[in-house]
């Protein structure tokens, strides 16, 4: 990401959580508590986002935000409770908003996918553009709450659907949905990464919980990021 920023000439922040929080540092997304707009970490993380653009030149409207695993179920949340904020989100390896309540249904969640009723009572007003990336052998997050974040993200619009094959110079291959407008923007894109687990696609071999060997997510998020802003 760092370096994407700097090719594209990006702000990008990492917020981070305490320890106190959660003992593994990650994001409680699976609380209810935690998926409310003006509550919790929702609103810790648009507070964190409104400062930034408050104390550099961000262009309005064009503001993002993405995450793996419980980033991404962050991110989710975050384009569900502040879709007036974020003009497209990027789910990596992650749940929809709602697809847990406390920790007991978090782990079912995370082993069979999040209840319809629990994600549609989530499901935003406006269509929030969203990428999803996830691996079809992951067995820390079924790729099954992949489909369900885009189920979430897309309302009653009409939009064109085309799918896409395509193989990864590190070798991997992929399946992307793509469901475009009458423009052709692309709205909503799904990435299943065939033979990929619980790991960044196309990440540095360096990093933790990576895979070099799949599409590079970091630019192609960056790349959906770029055709929107809120408000078009």
């Amino acid at each position: 990401m760092n370096e994407c920023a700097e090719e594209q000439g990006l702000f990008v922040a990492y917020p981070a959580q305490s320890k106190s929080a959660n003992p593994s540092k990650c994001w409680n997304w699976f609380e209810g508590s935690e998926q409310r707009r003006g509550h919790g970490e929702p609103s810790l993380i648009a507070g964190i986002t409104r400062q930034i653009m408050r104390d550099f030149p961000v262009e309005t409207g064009r503001v993002y935000v993405a995450g793996l695993s419980a980033g991404g179920a962050a991110a989710a949340i975050m384009g569900a409770t502040y879709p007036d904020l974020y003009a497209a989100i990027g789910v990596h390896s992650g749940l929809a908003c709602g697809a847990a309540r406390d920790t007991p249904s978090a782990f079912a969640a995370m082993r069979n996918g999040g209840g319809p009723a629990a994600t549609s009572a989530h499901r935003s007003r406006t269509t929030v553009p969203t990428i999803v990336f996830h691996g079809d052998e992951d067995k820390a997050v079924n790729p099954v709450n992949g489909d369900q974040v885009i189920a979430q993200a897309k309302l009653t619009m009409d939009l064109k659907t085309t799918v896409v094959r395509g193989r990864a110079a590190g070798g991997m291959s992929f399946l992307r949905t793509i469901q475009s407008d009458d423009t052709g923007r692309s709205m909503l894109e799904q990435w299943v990464l065939q033979g990929a687990g619980h790991a960044w696609s196309g990440g540095s071999p360096a990093g933790s919980y990576t895979d070099p060997r799949g599409p590079d997510a970091s630019r192609e998020m960056v790349r959906f990021f770029l055709q929107h802003s809120t408000g078009t």
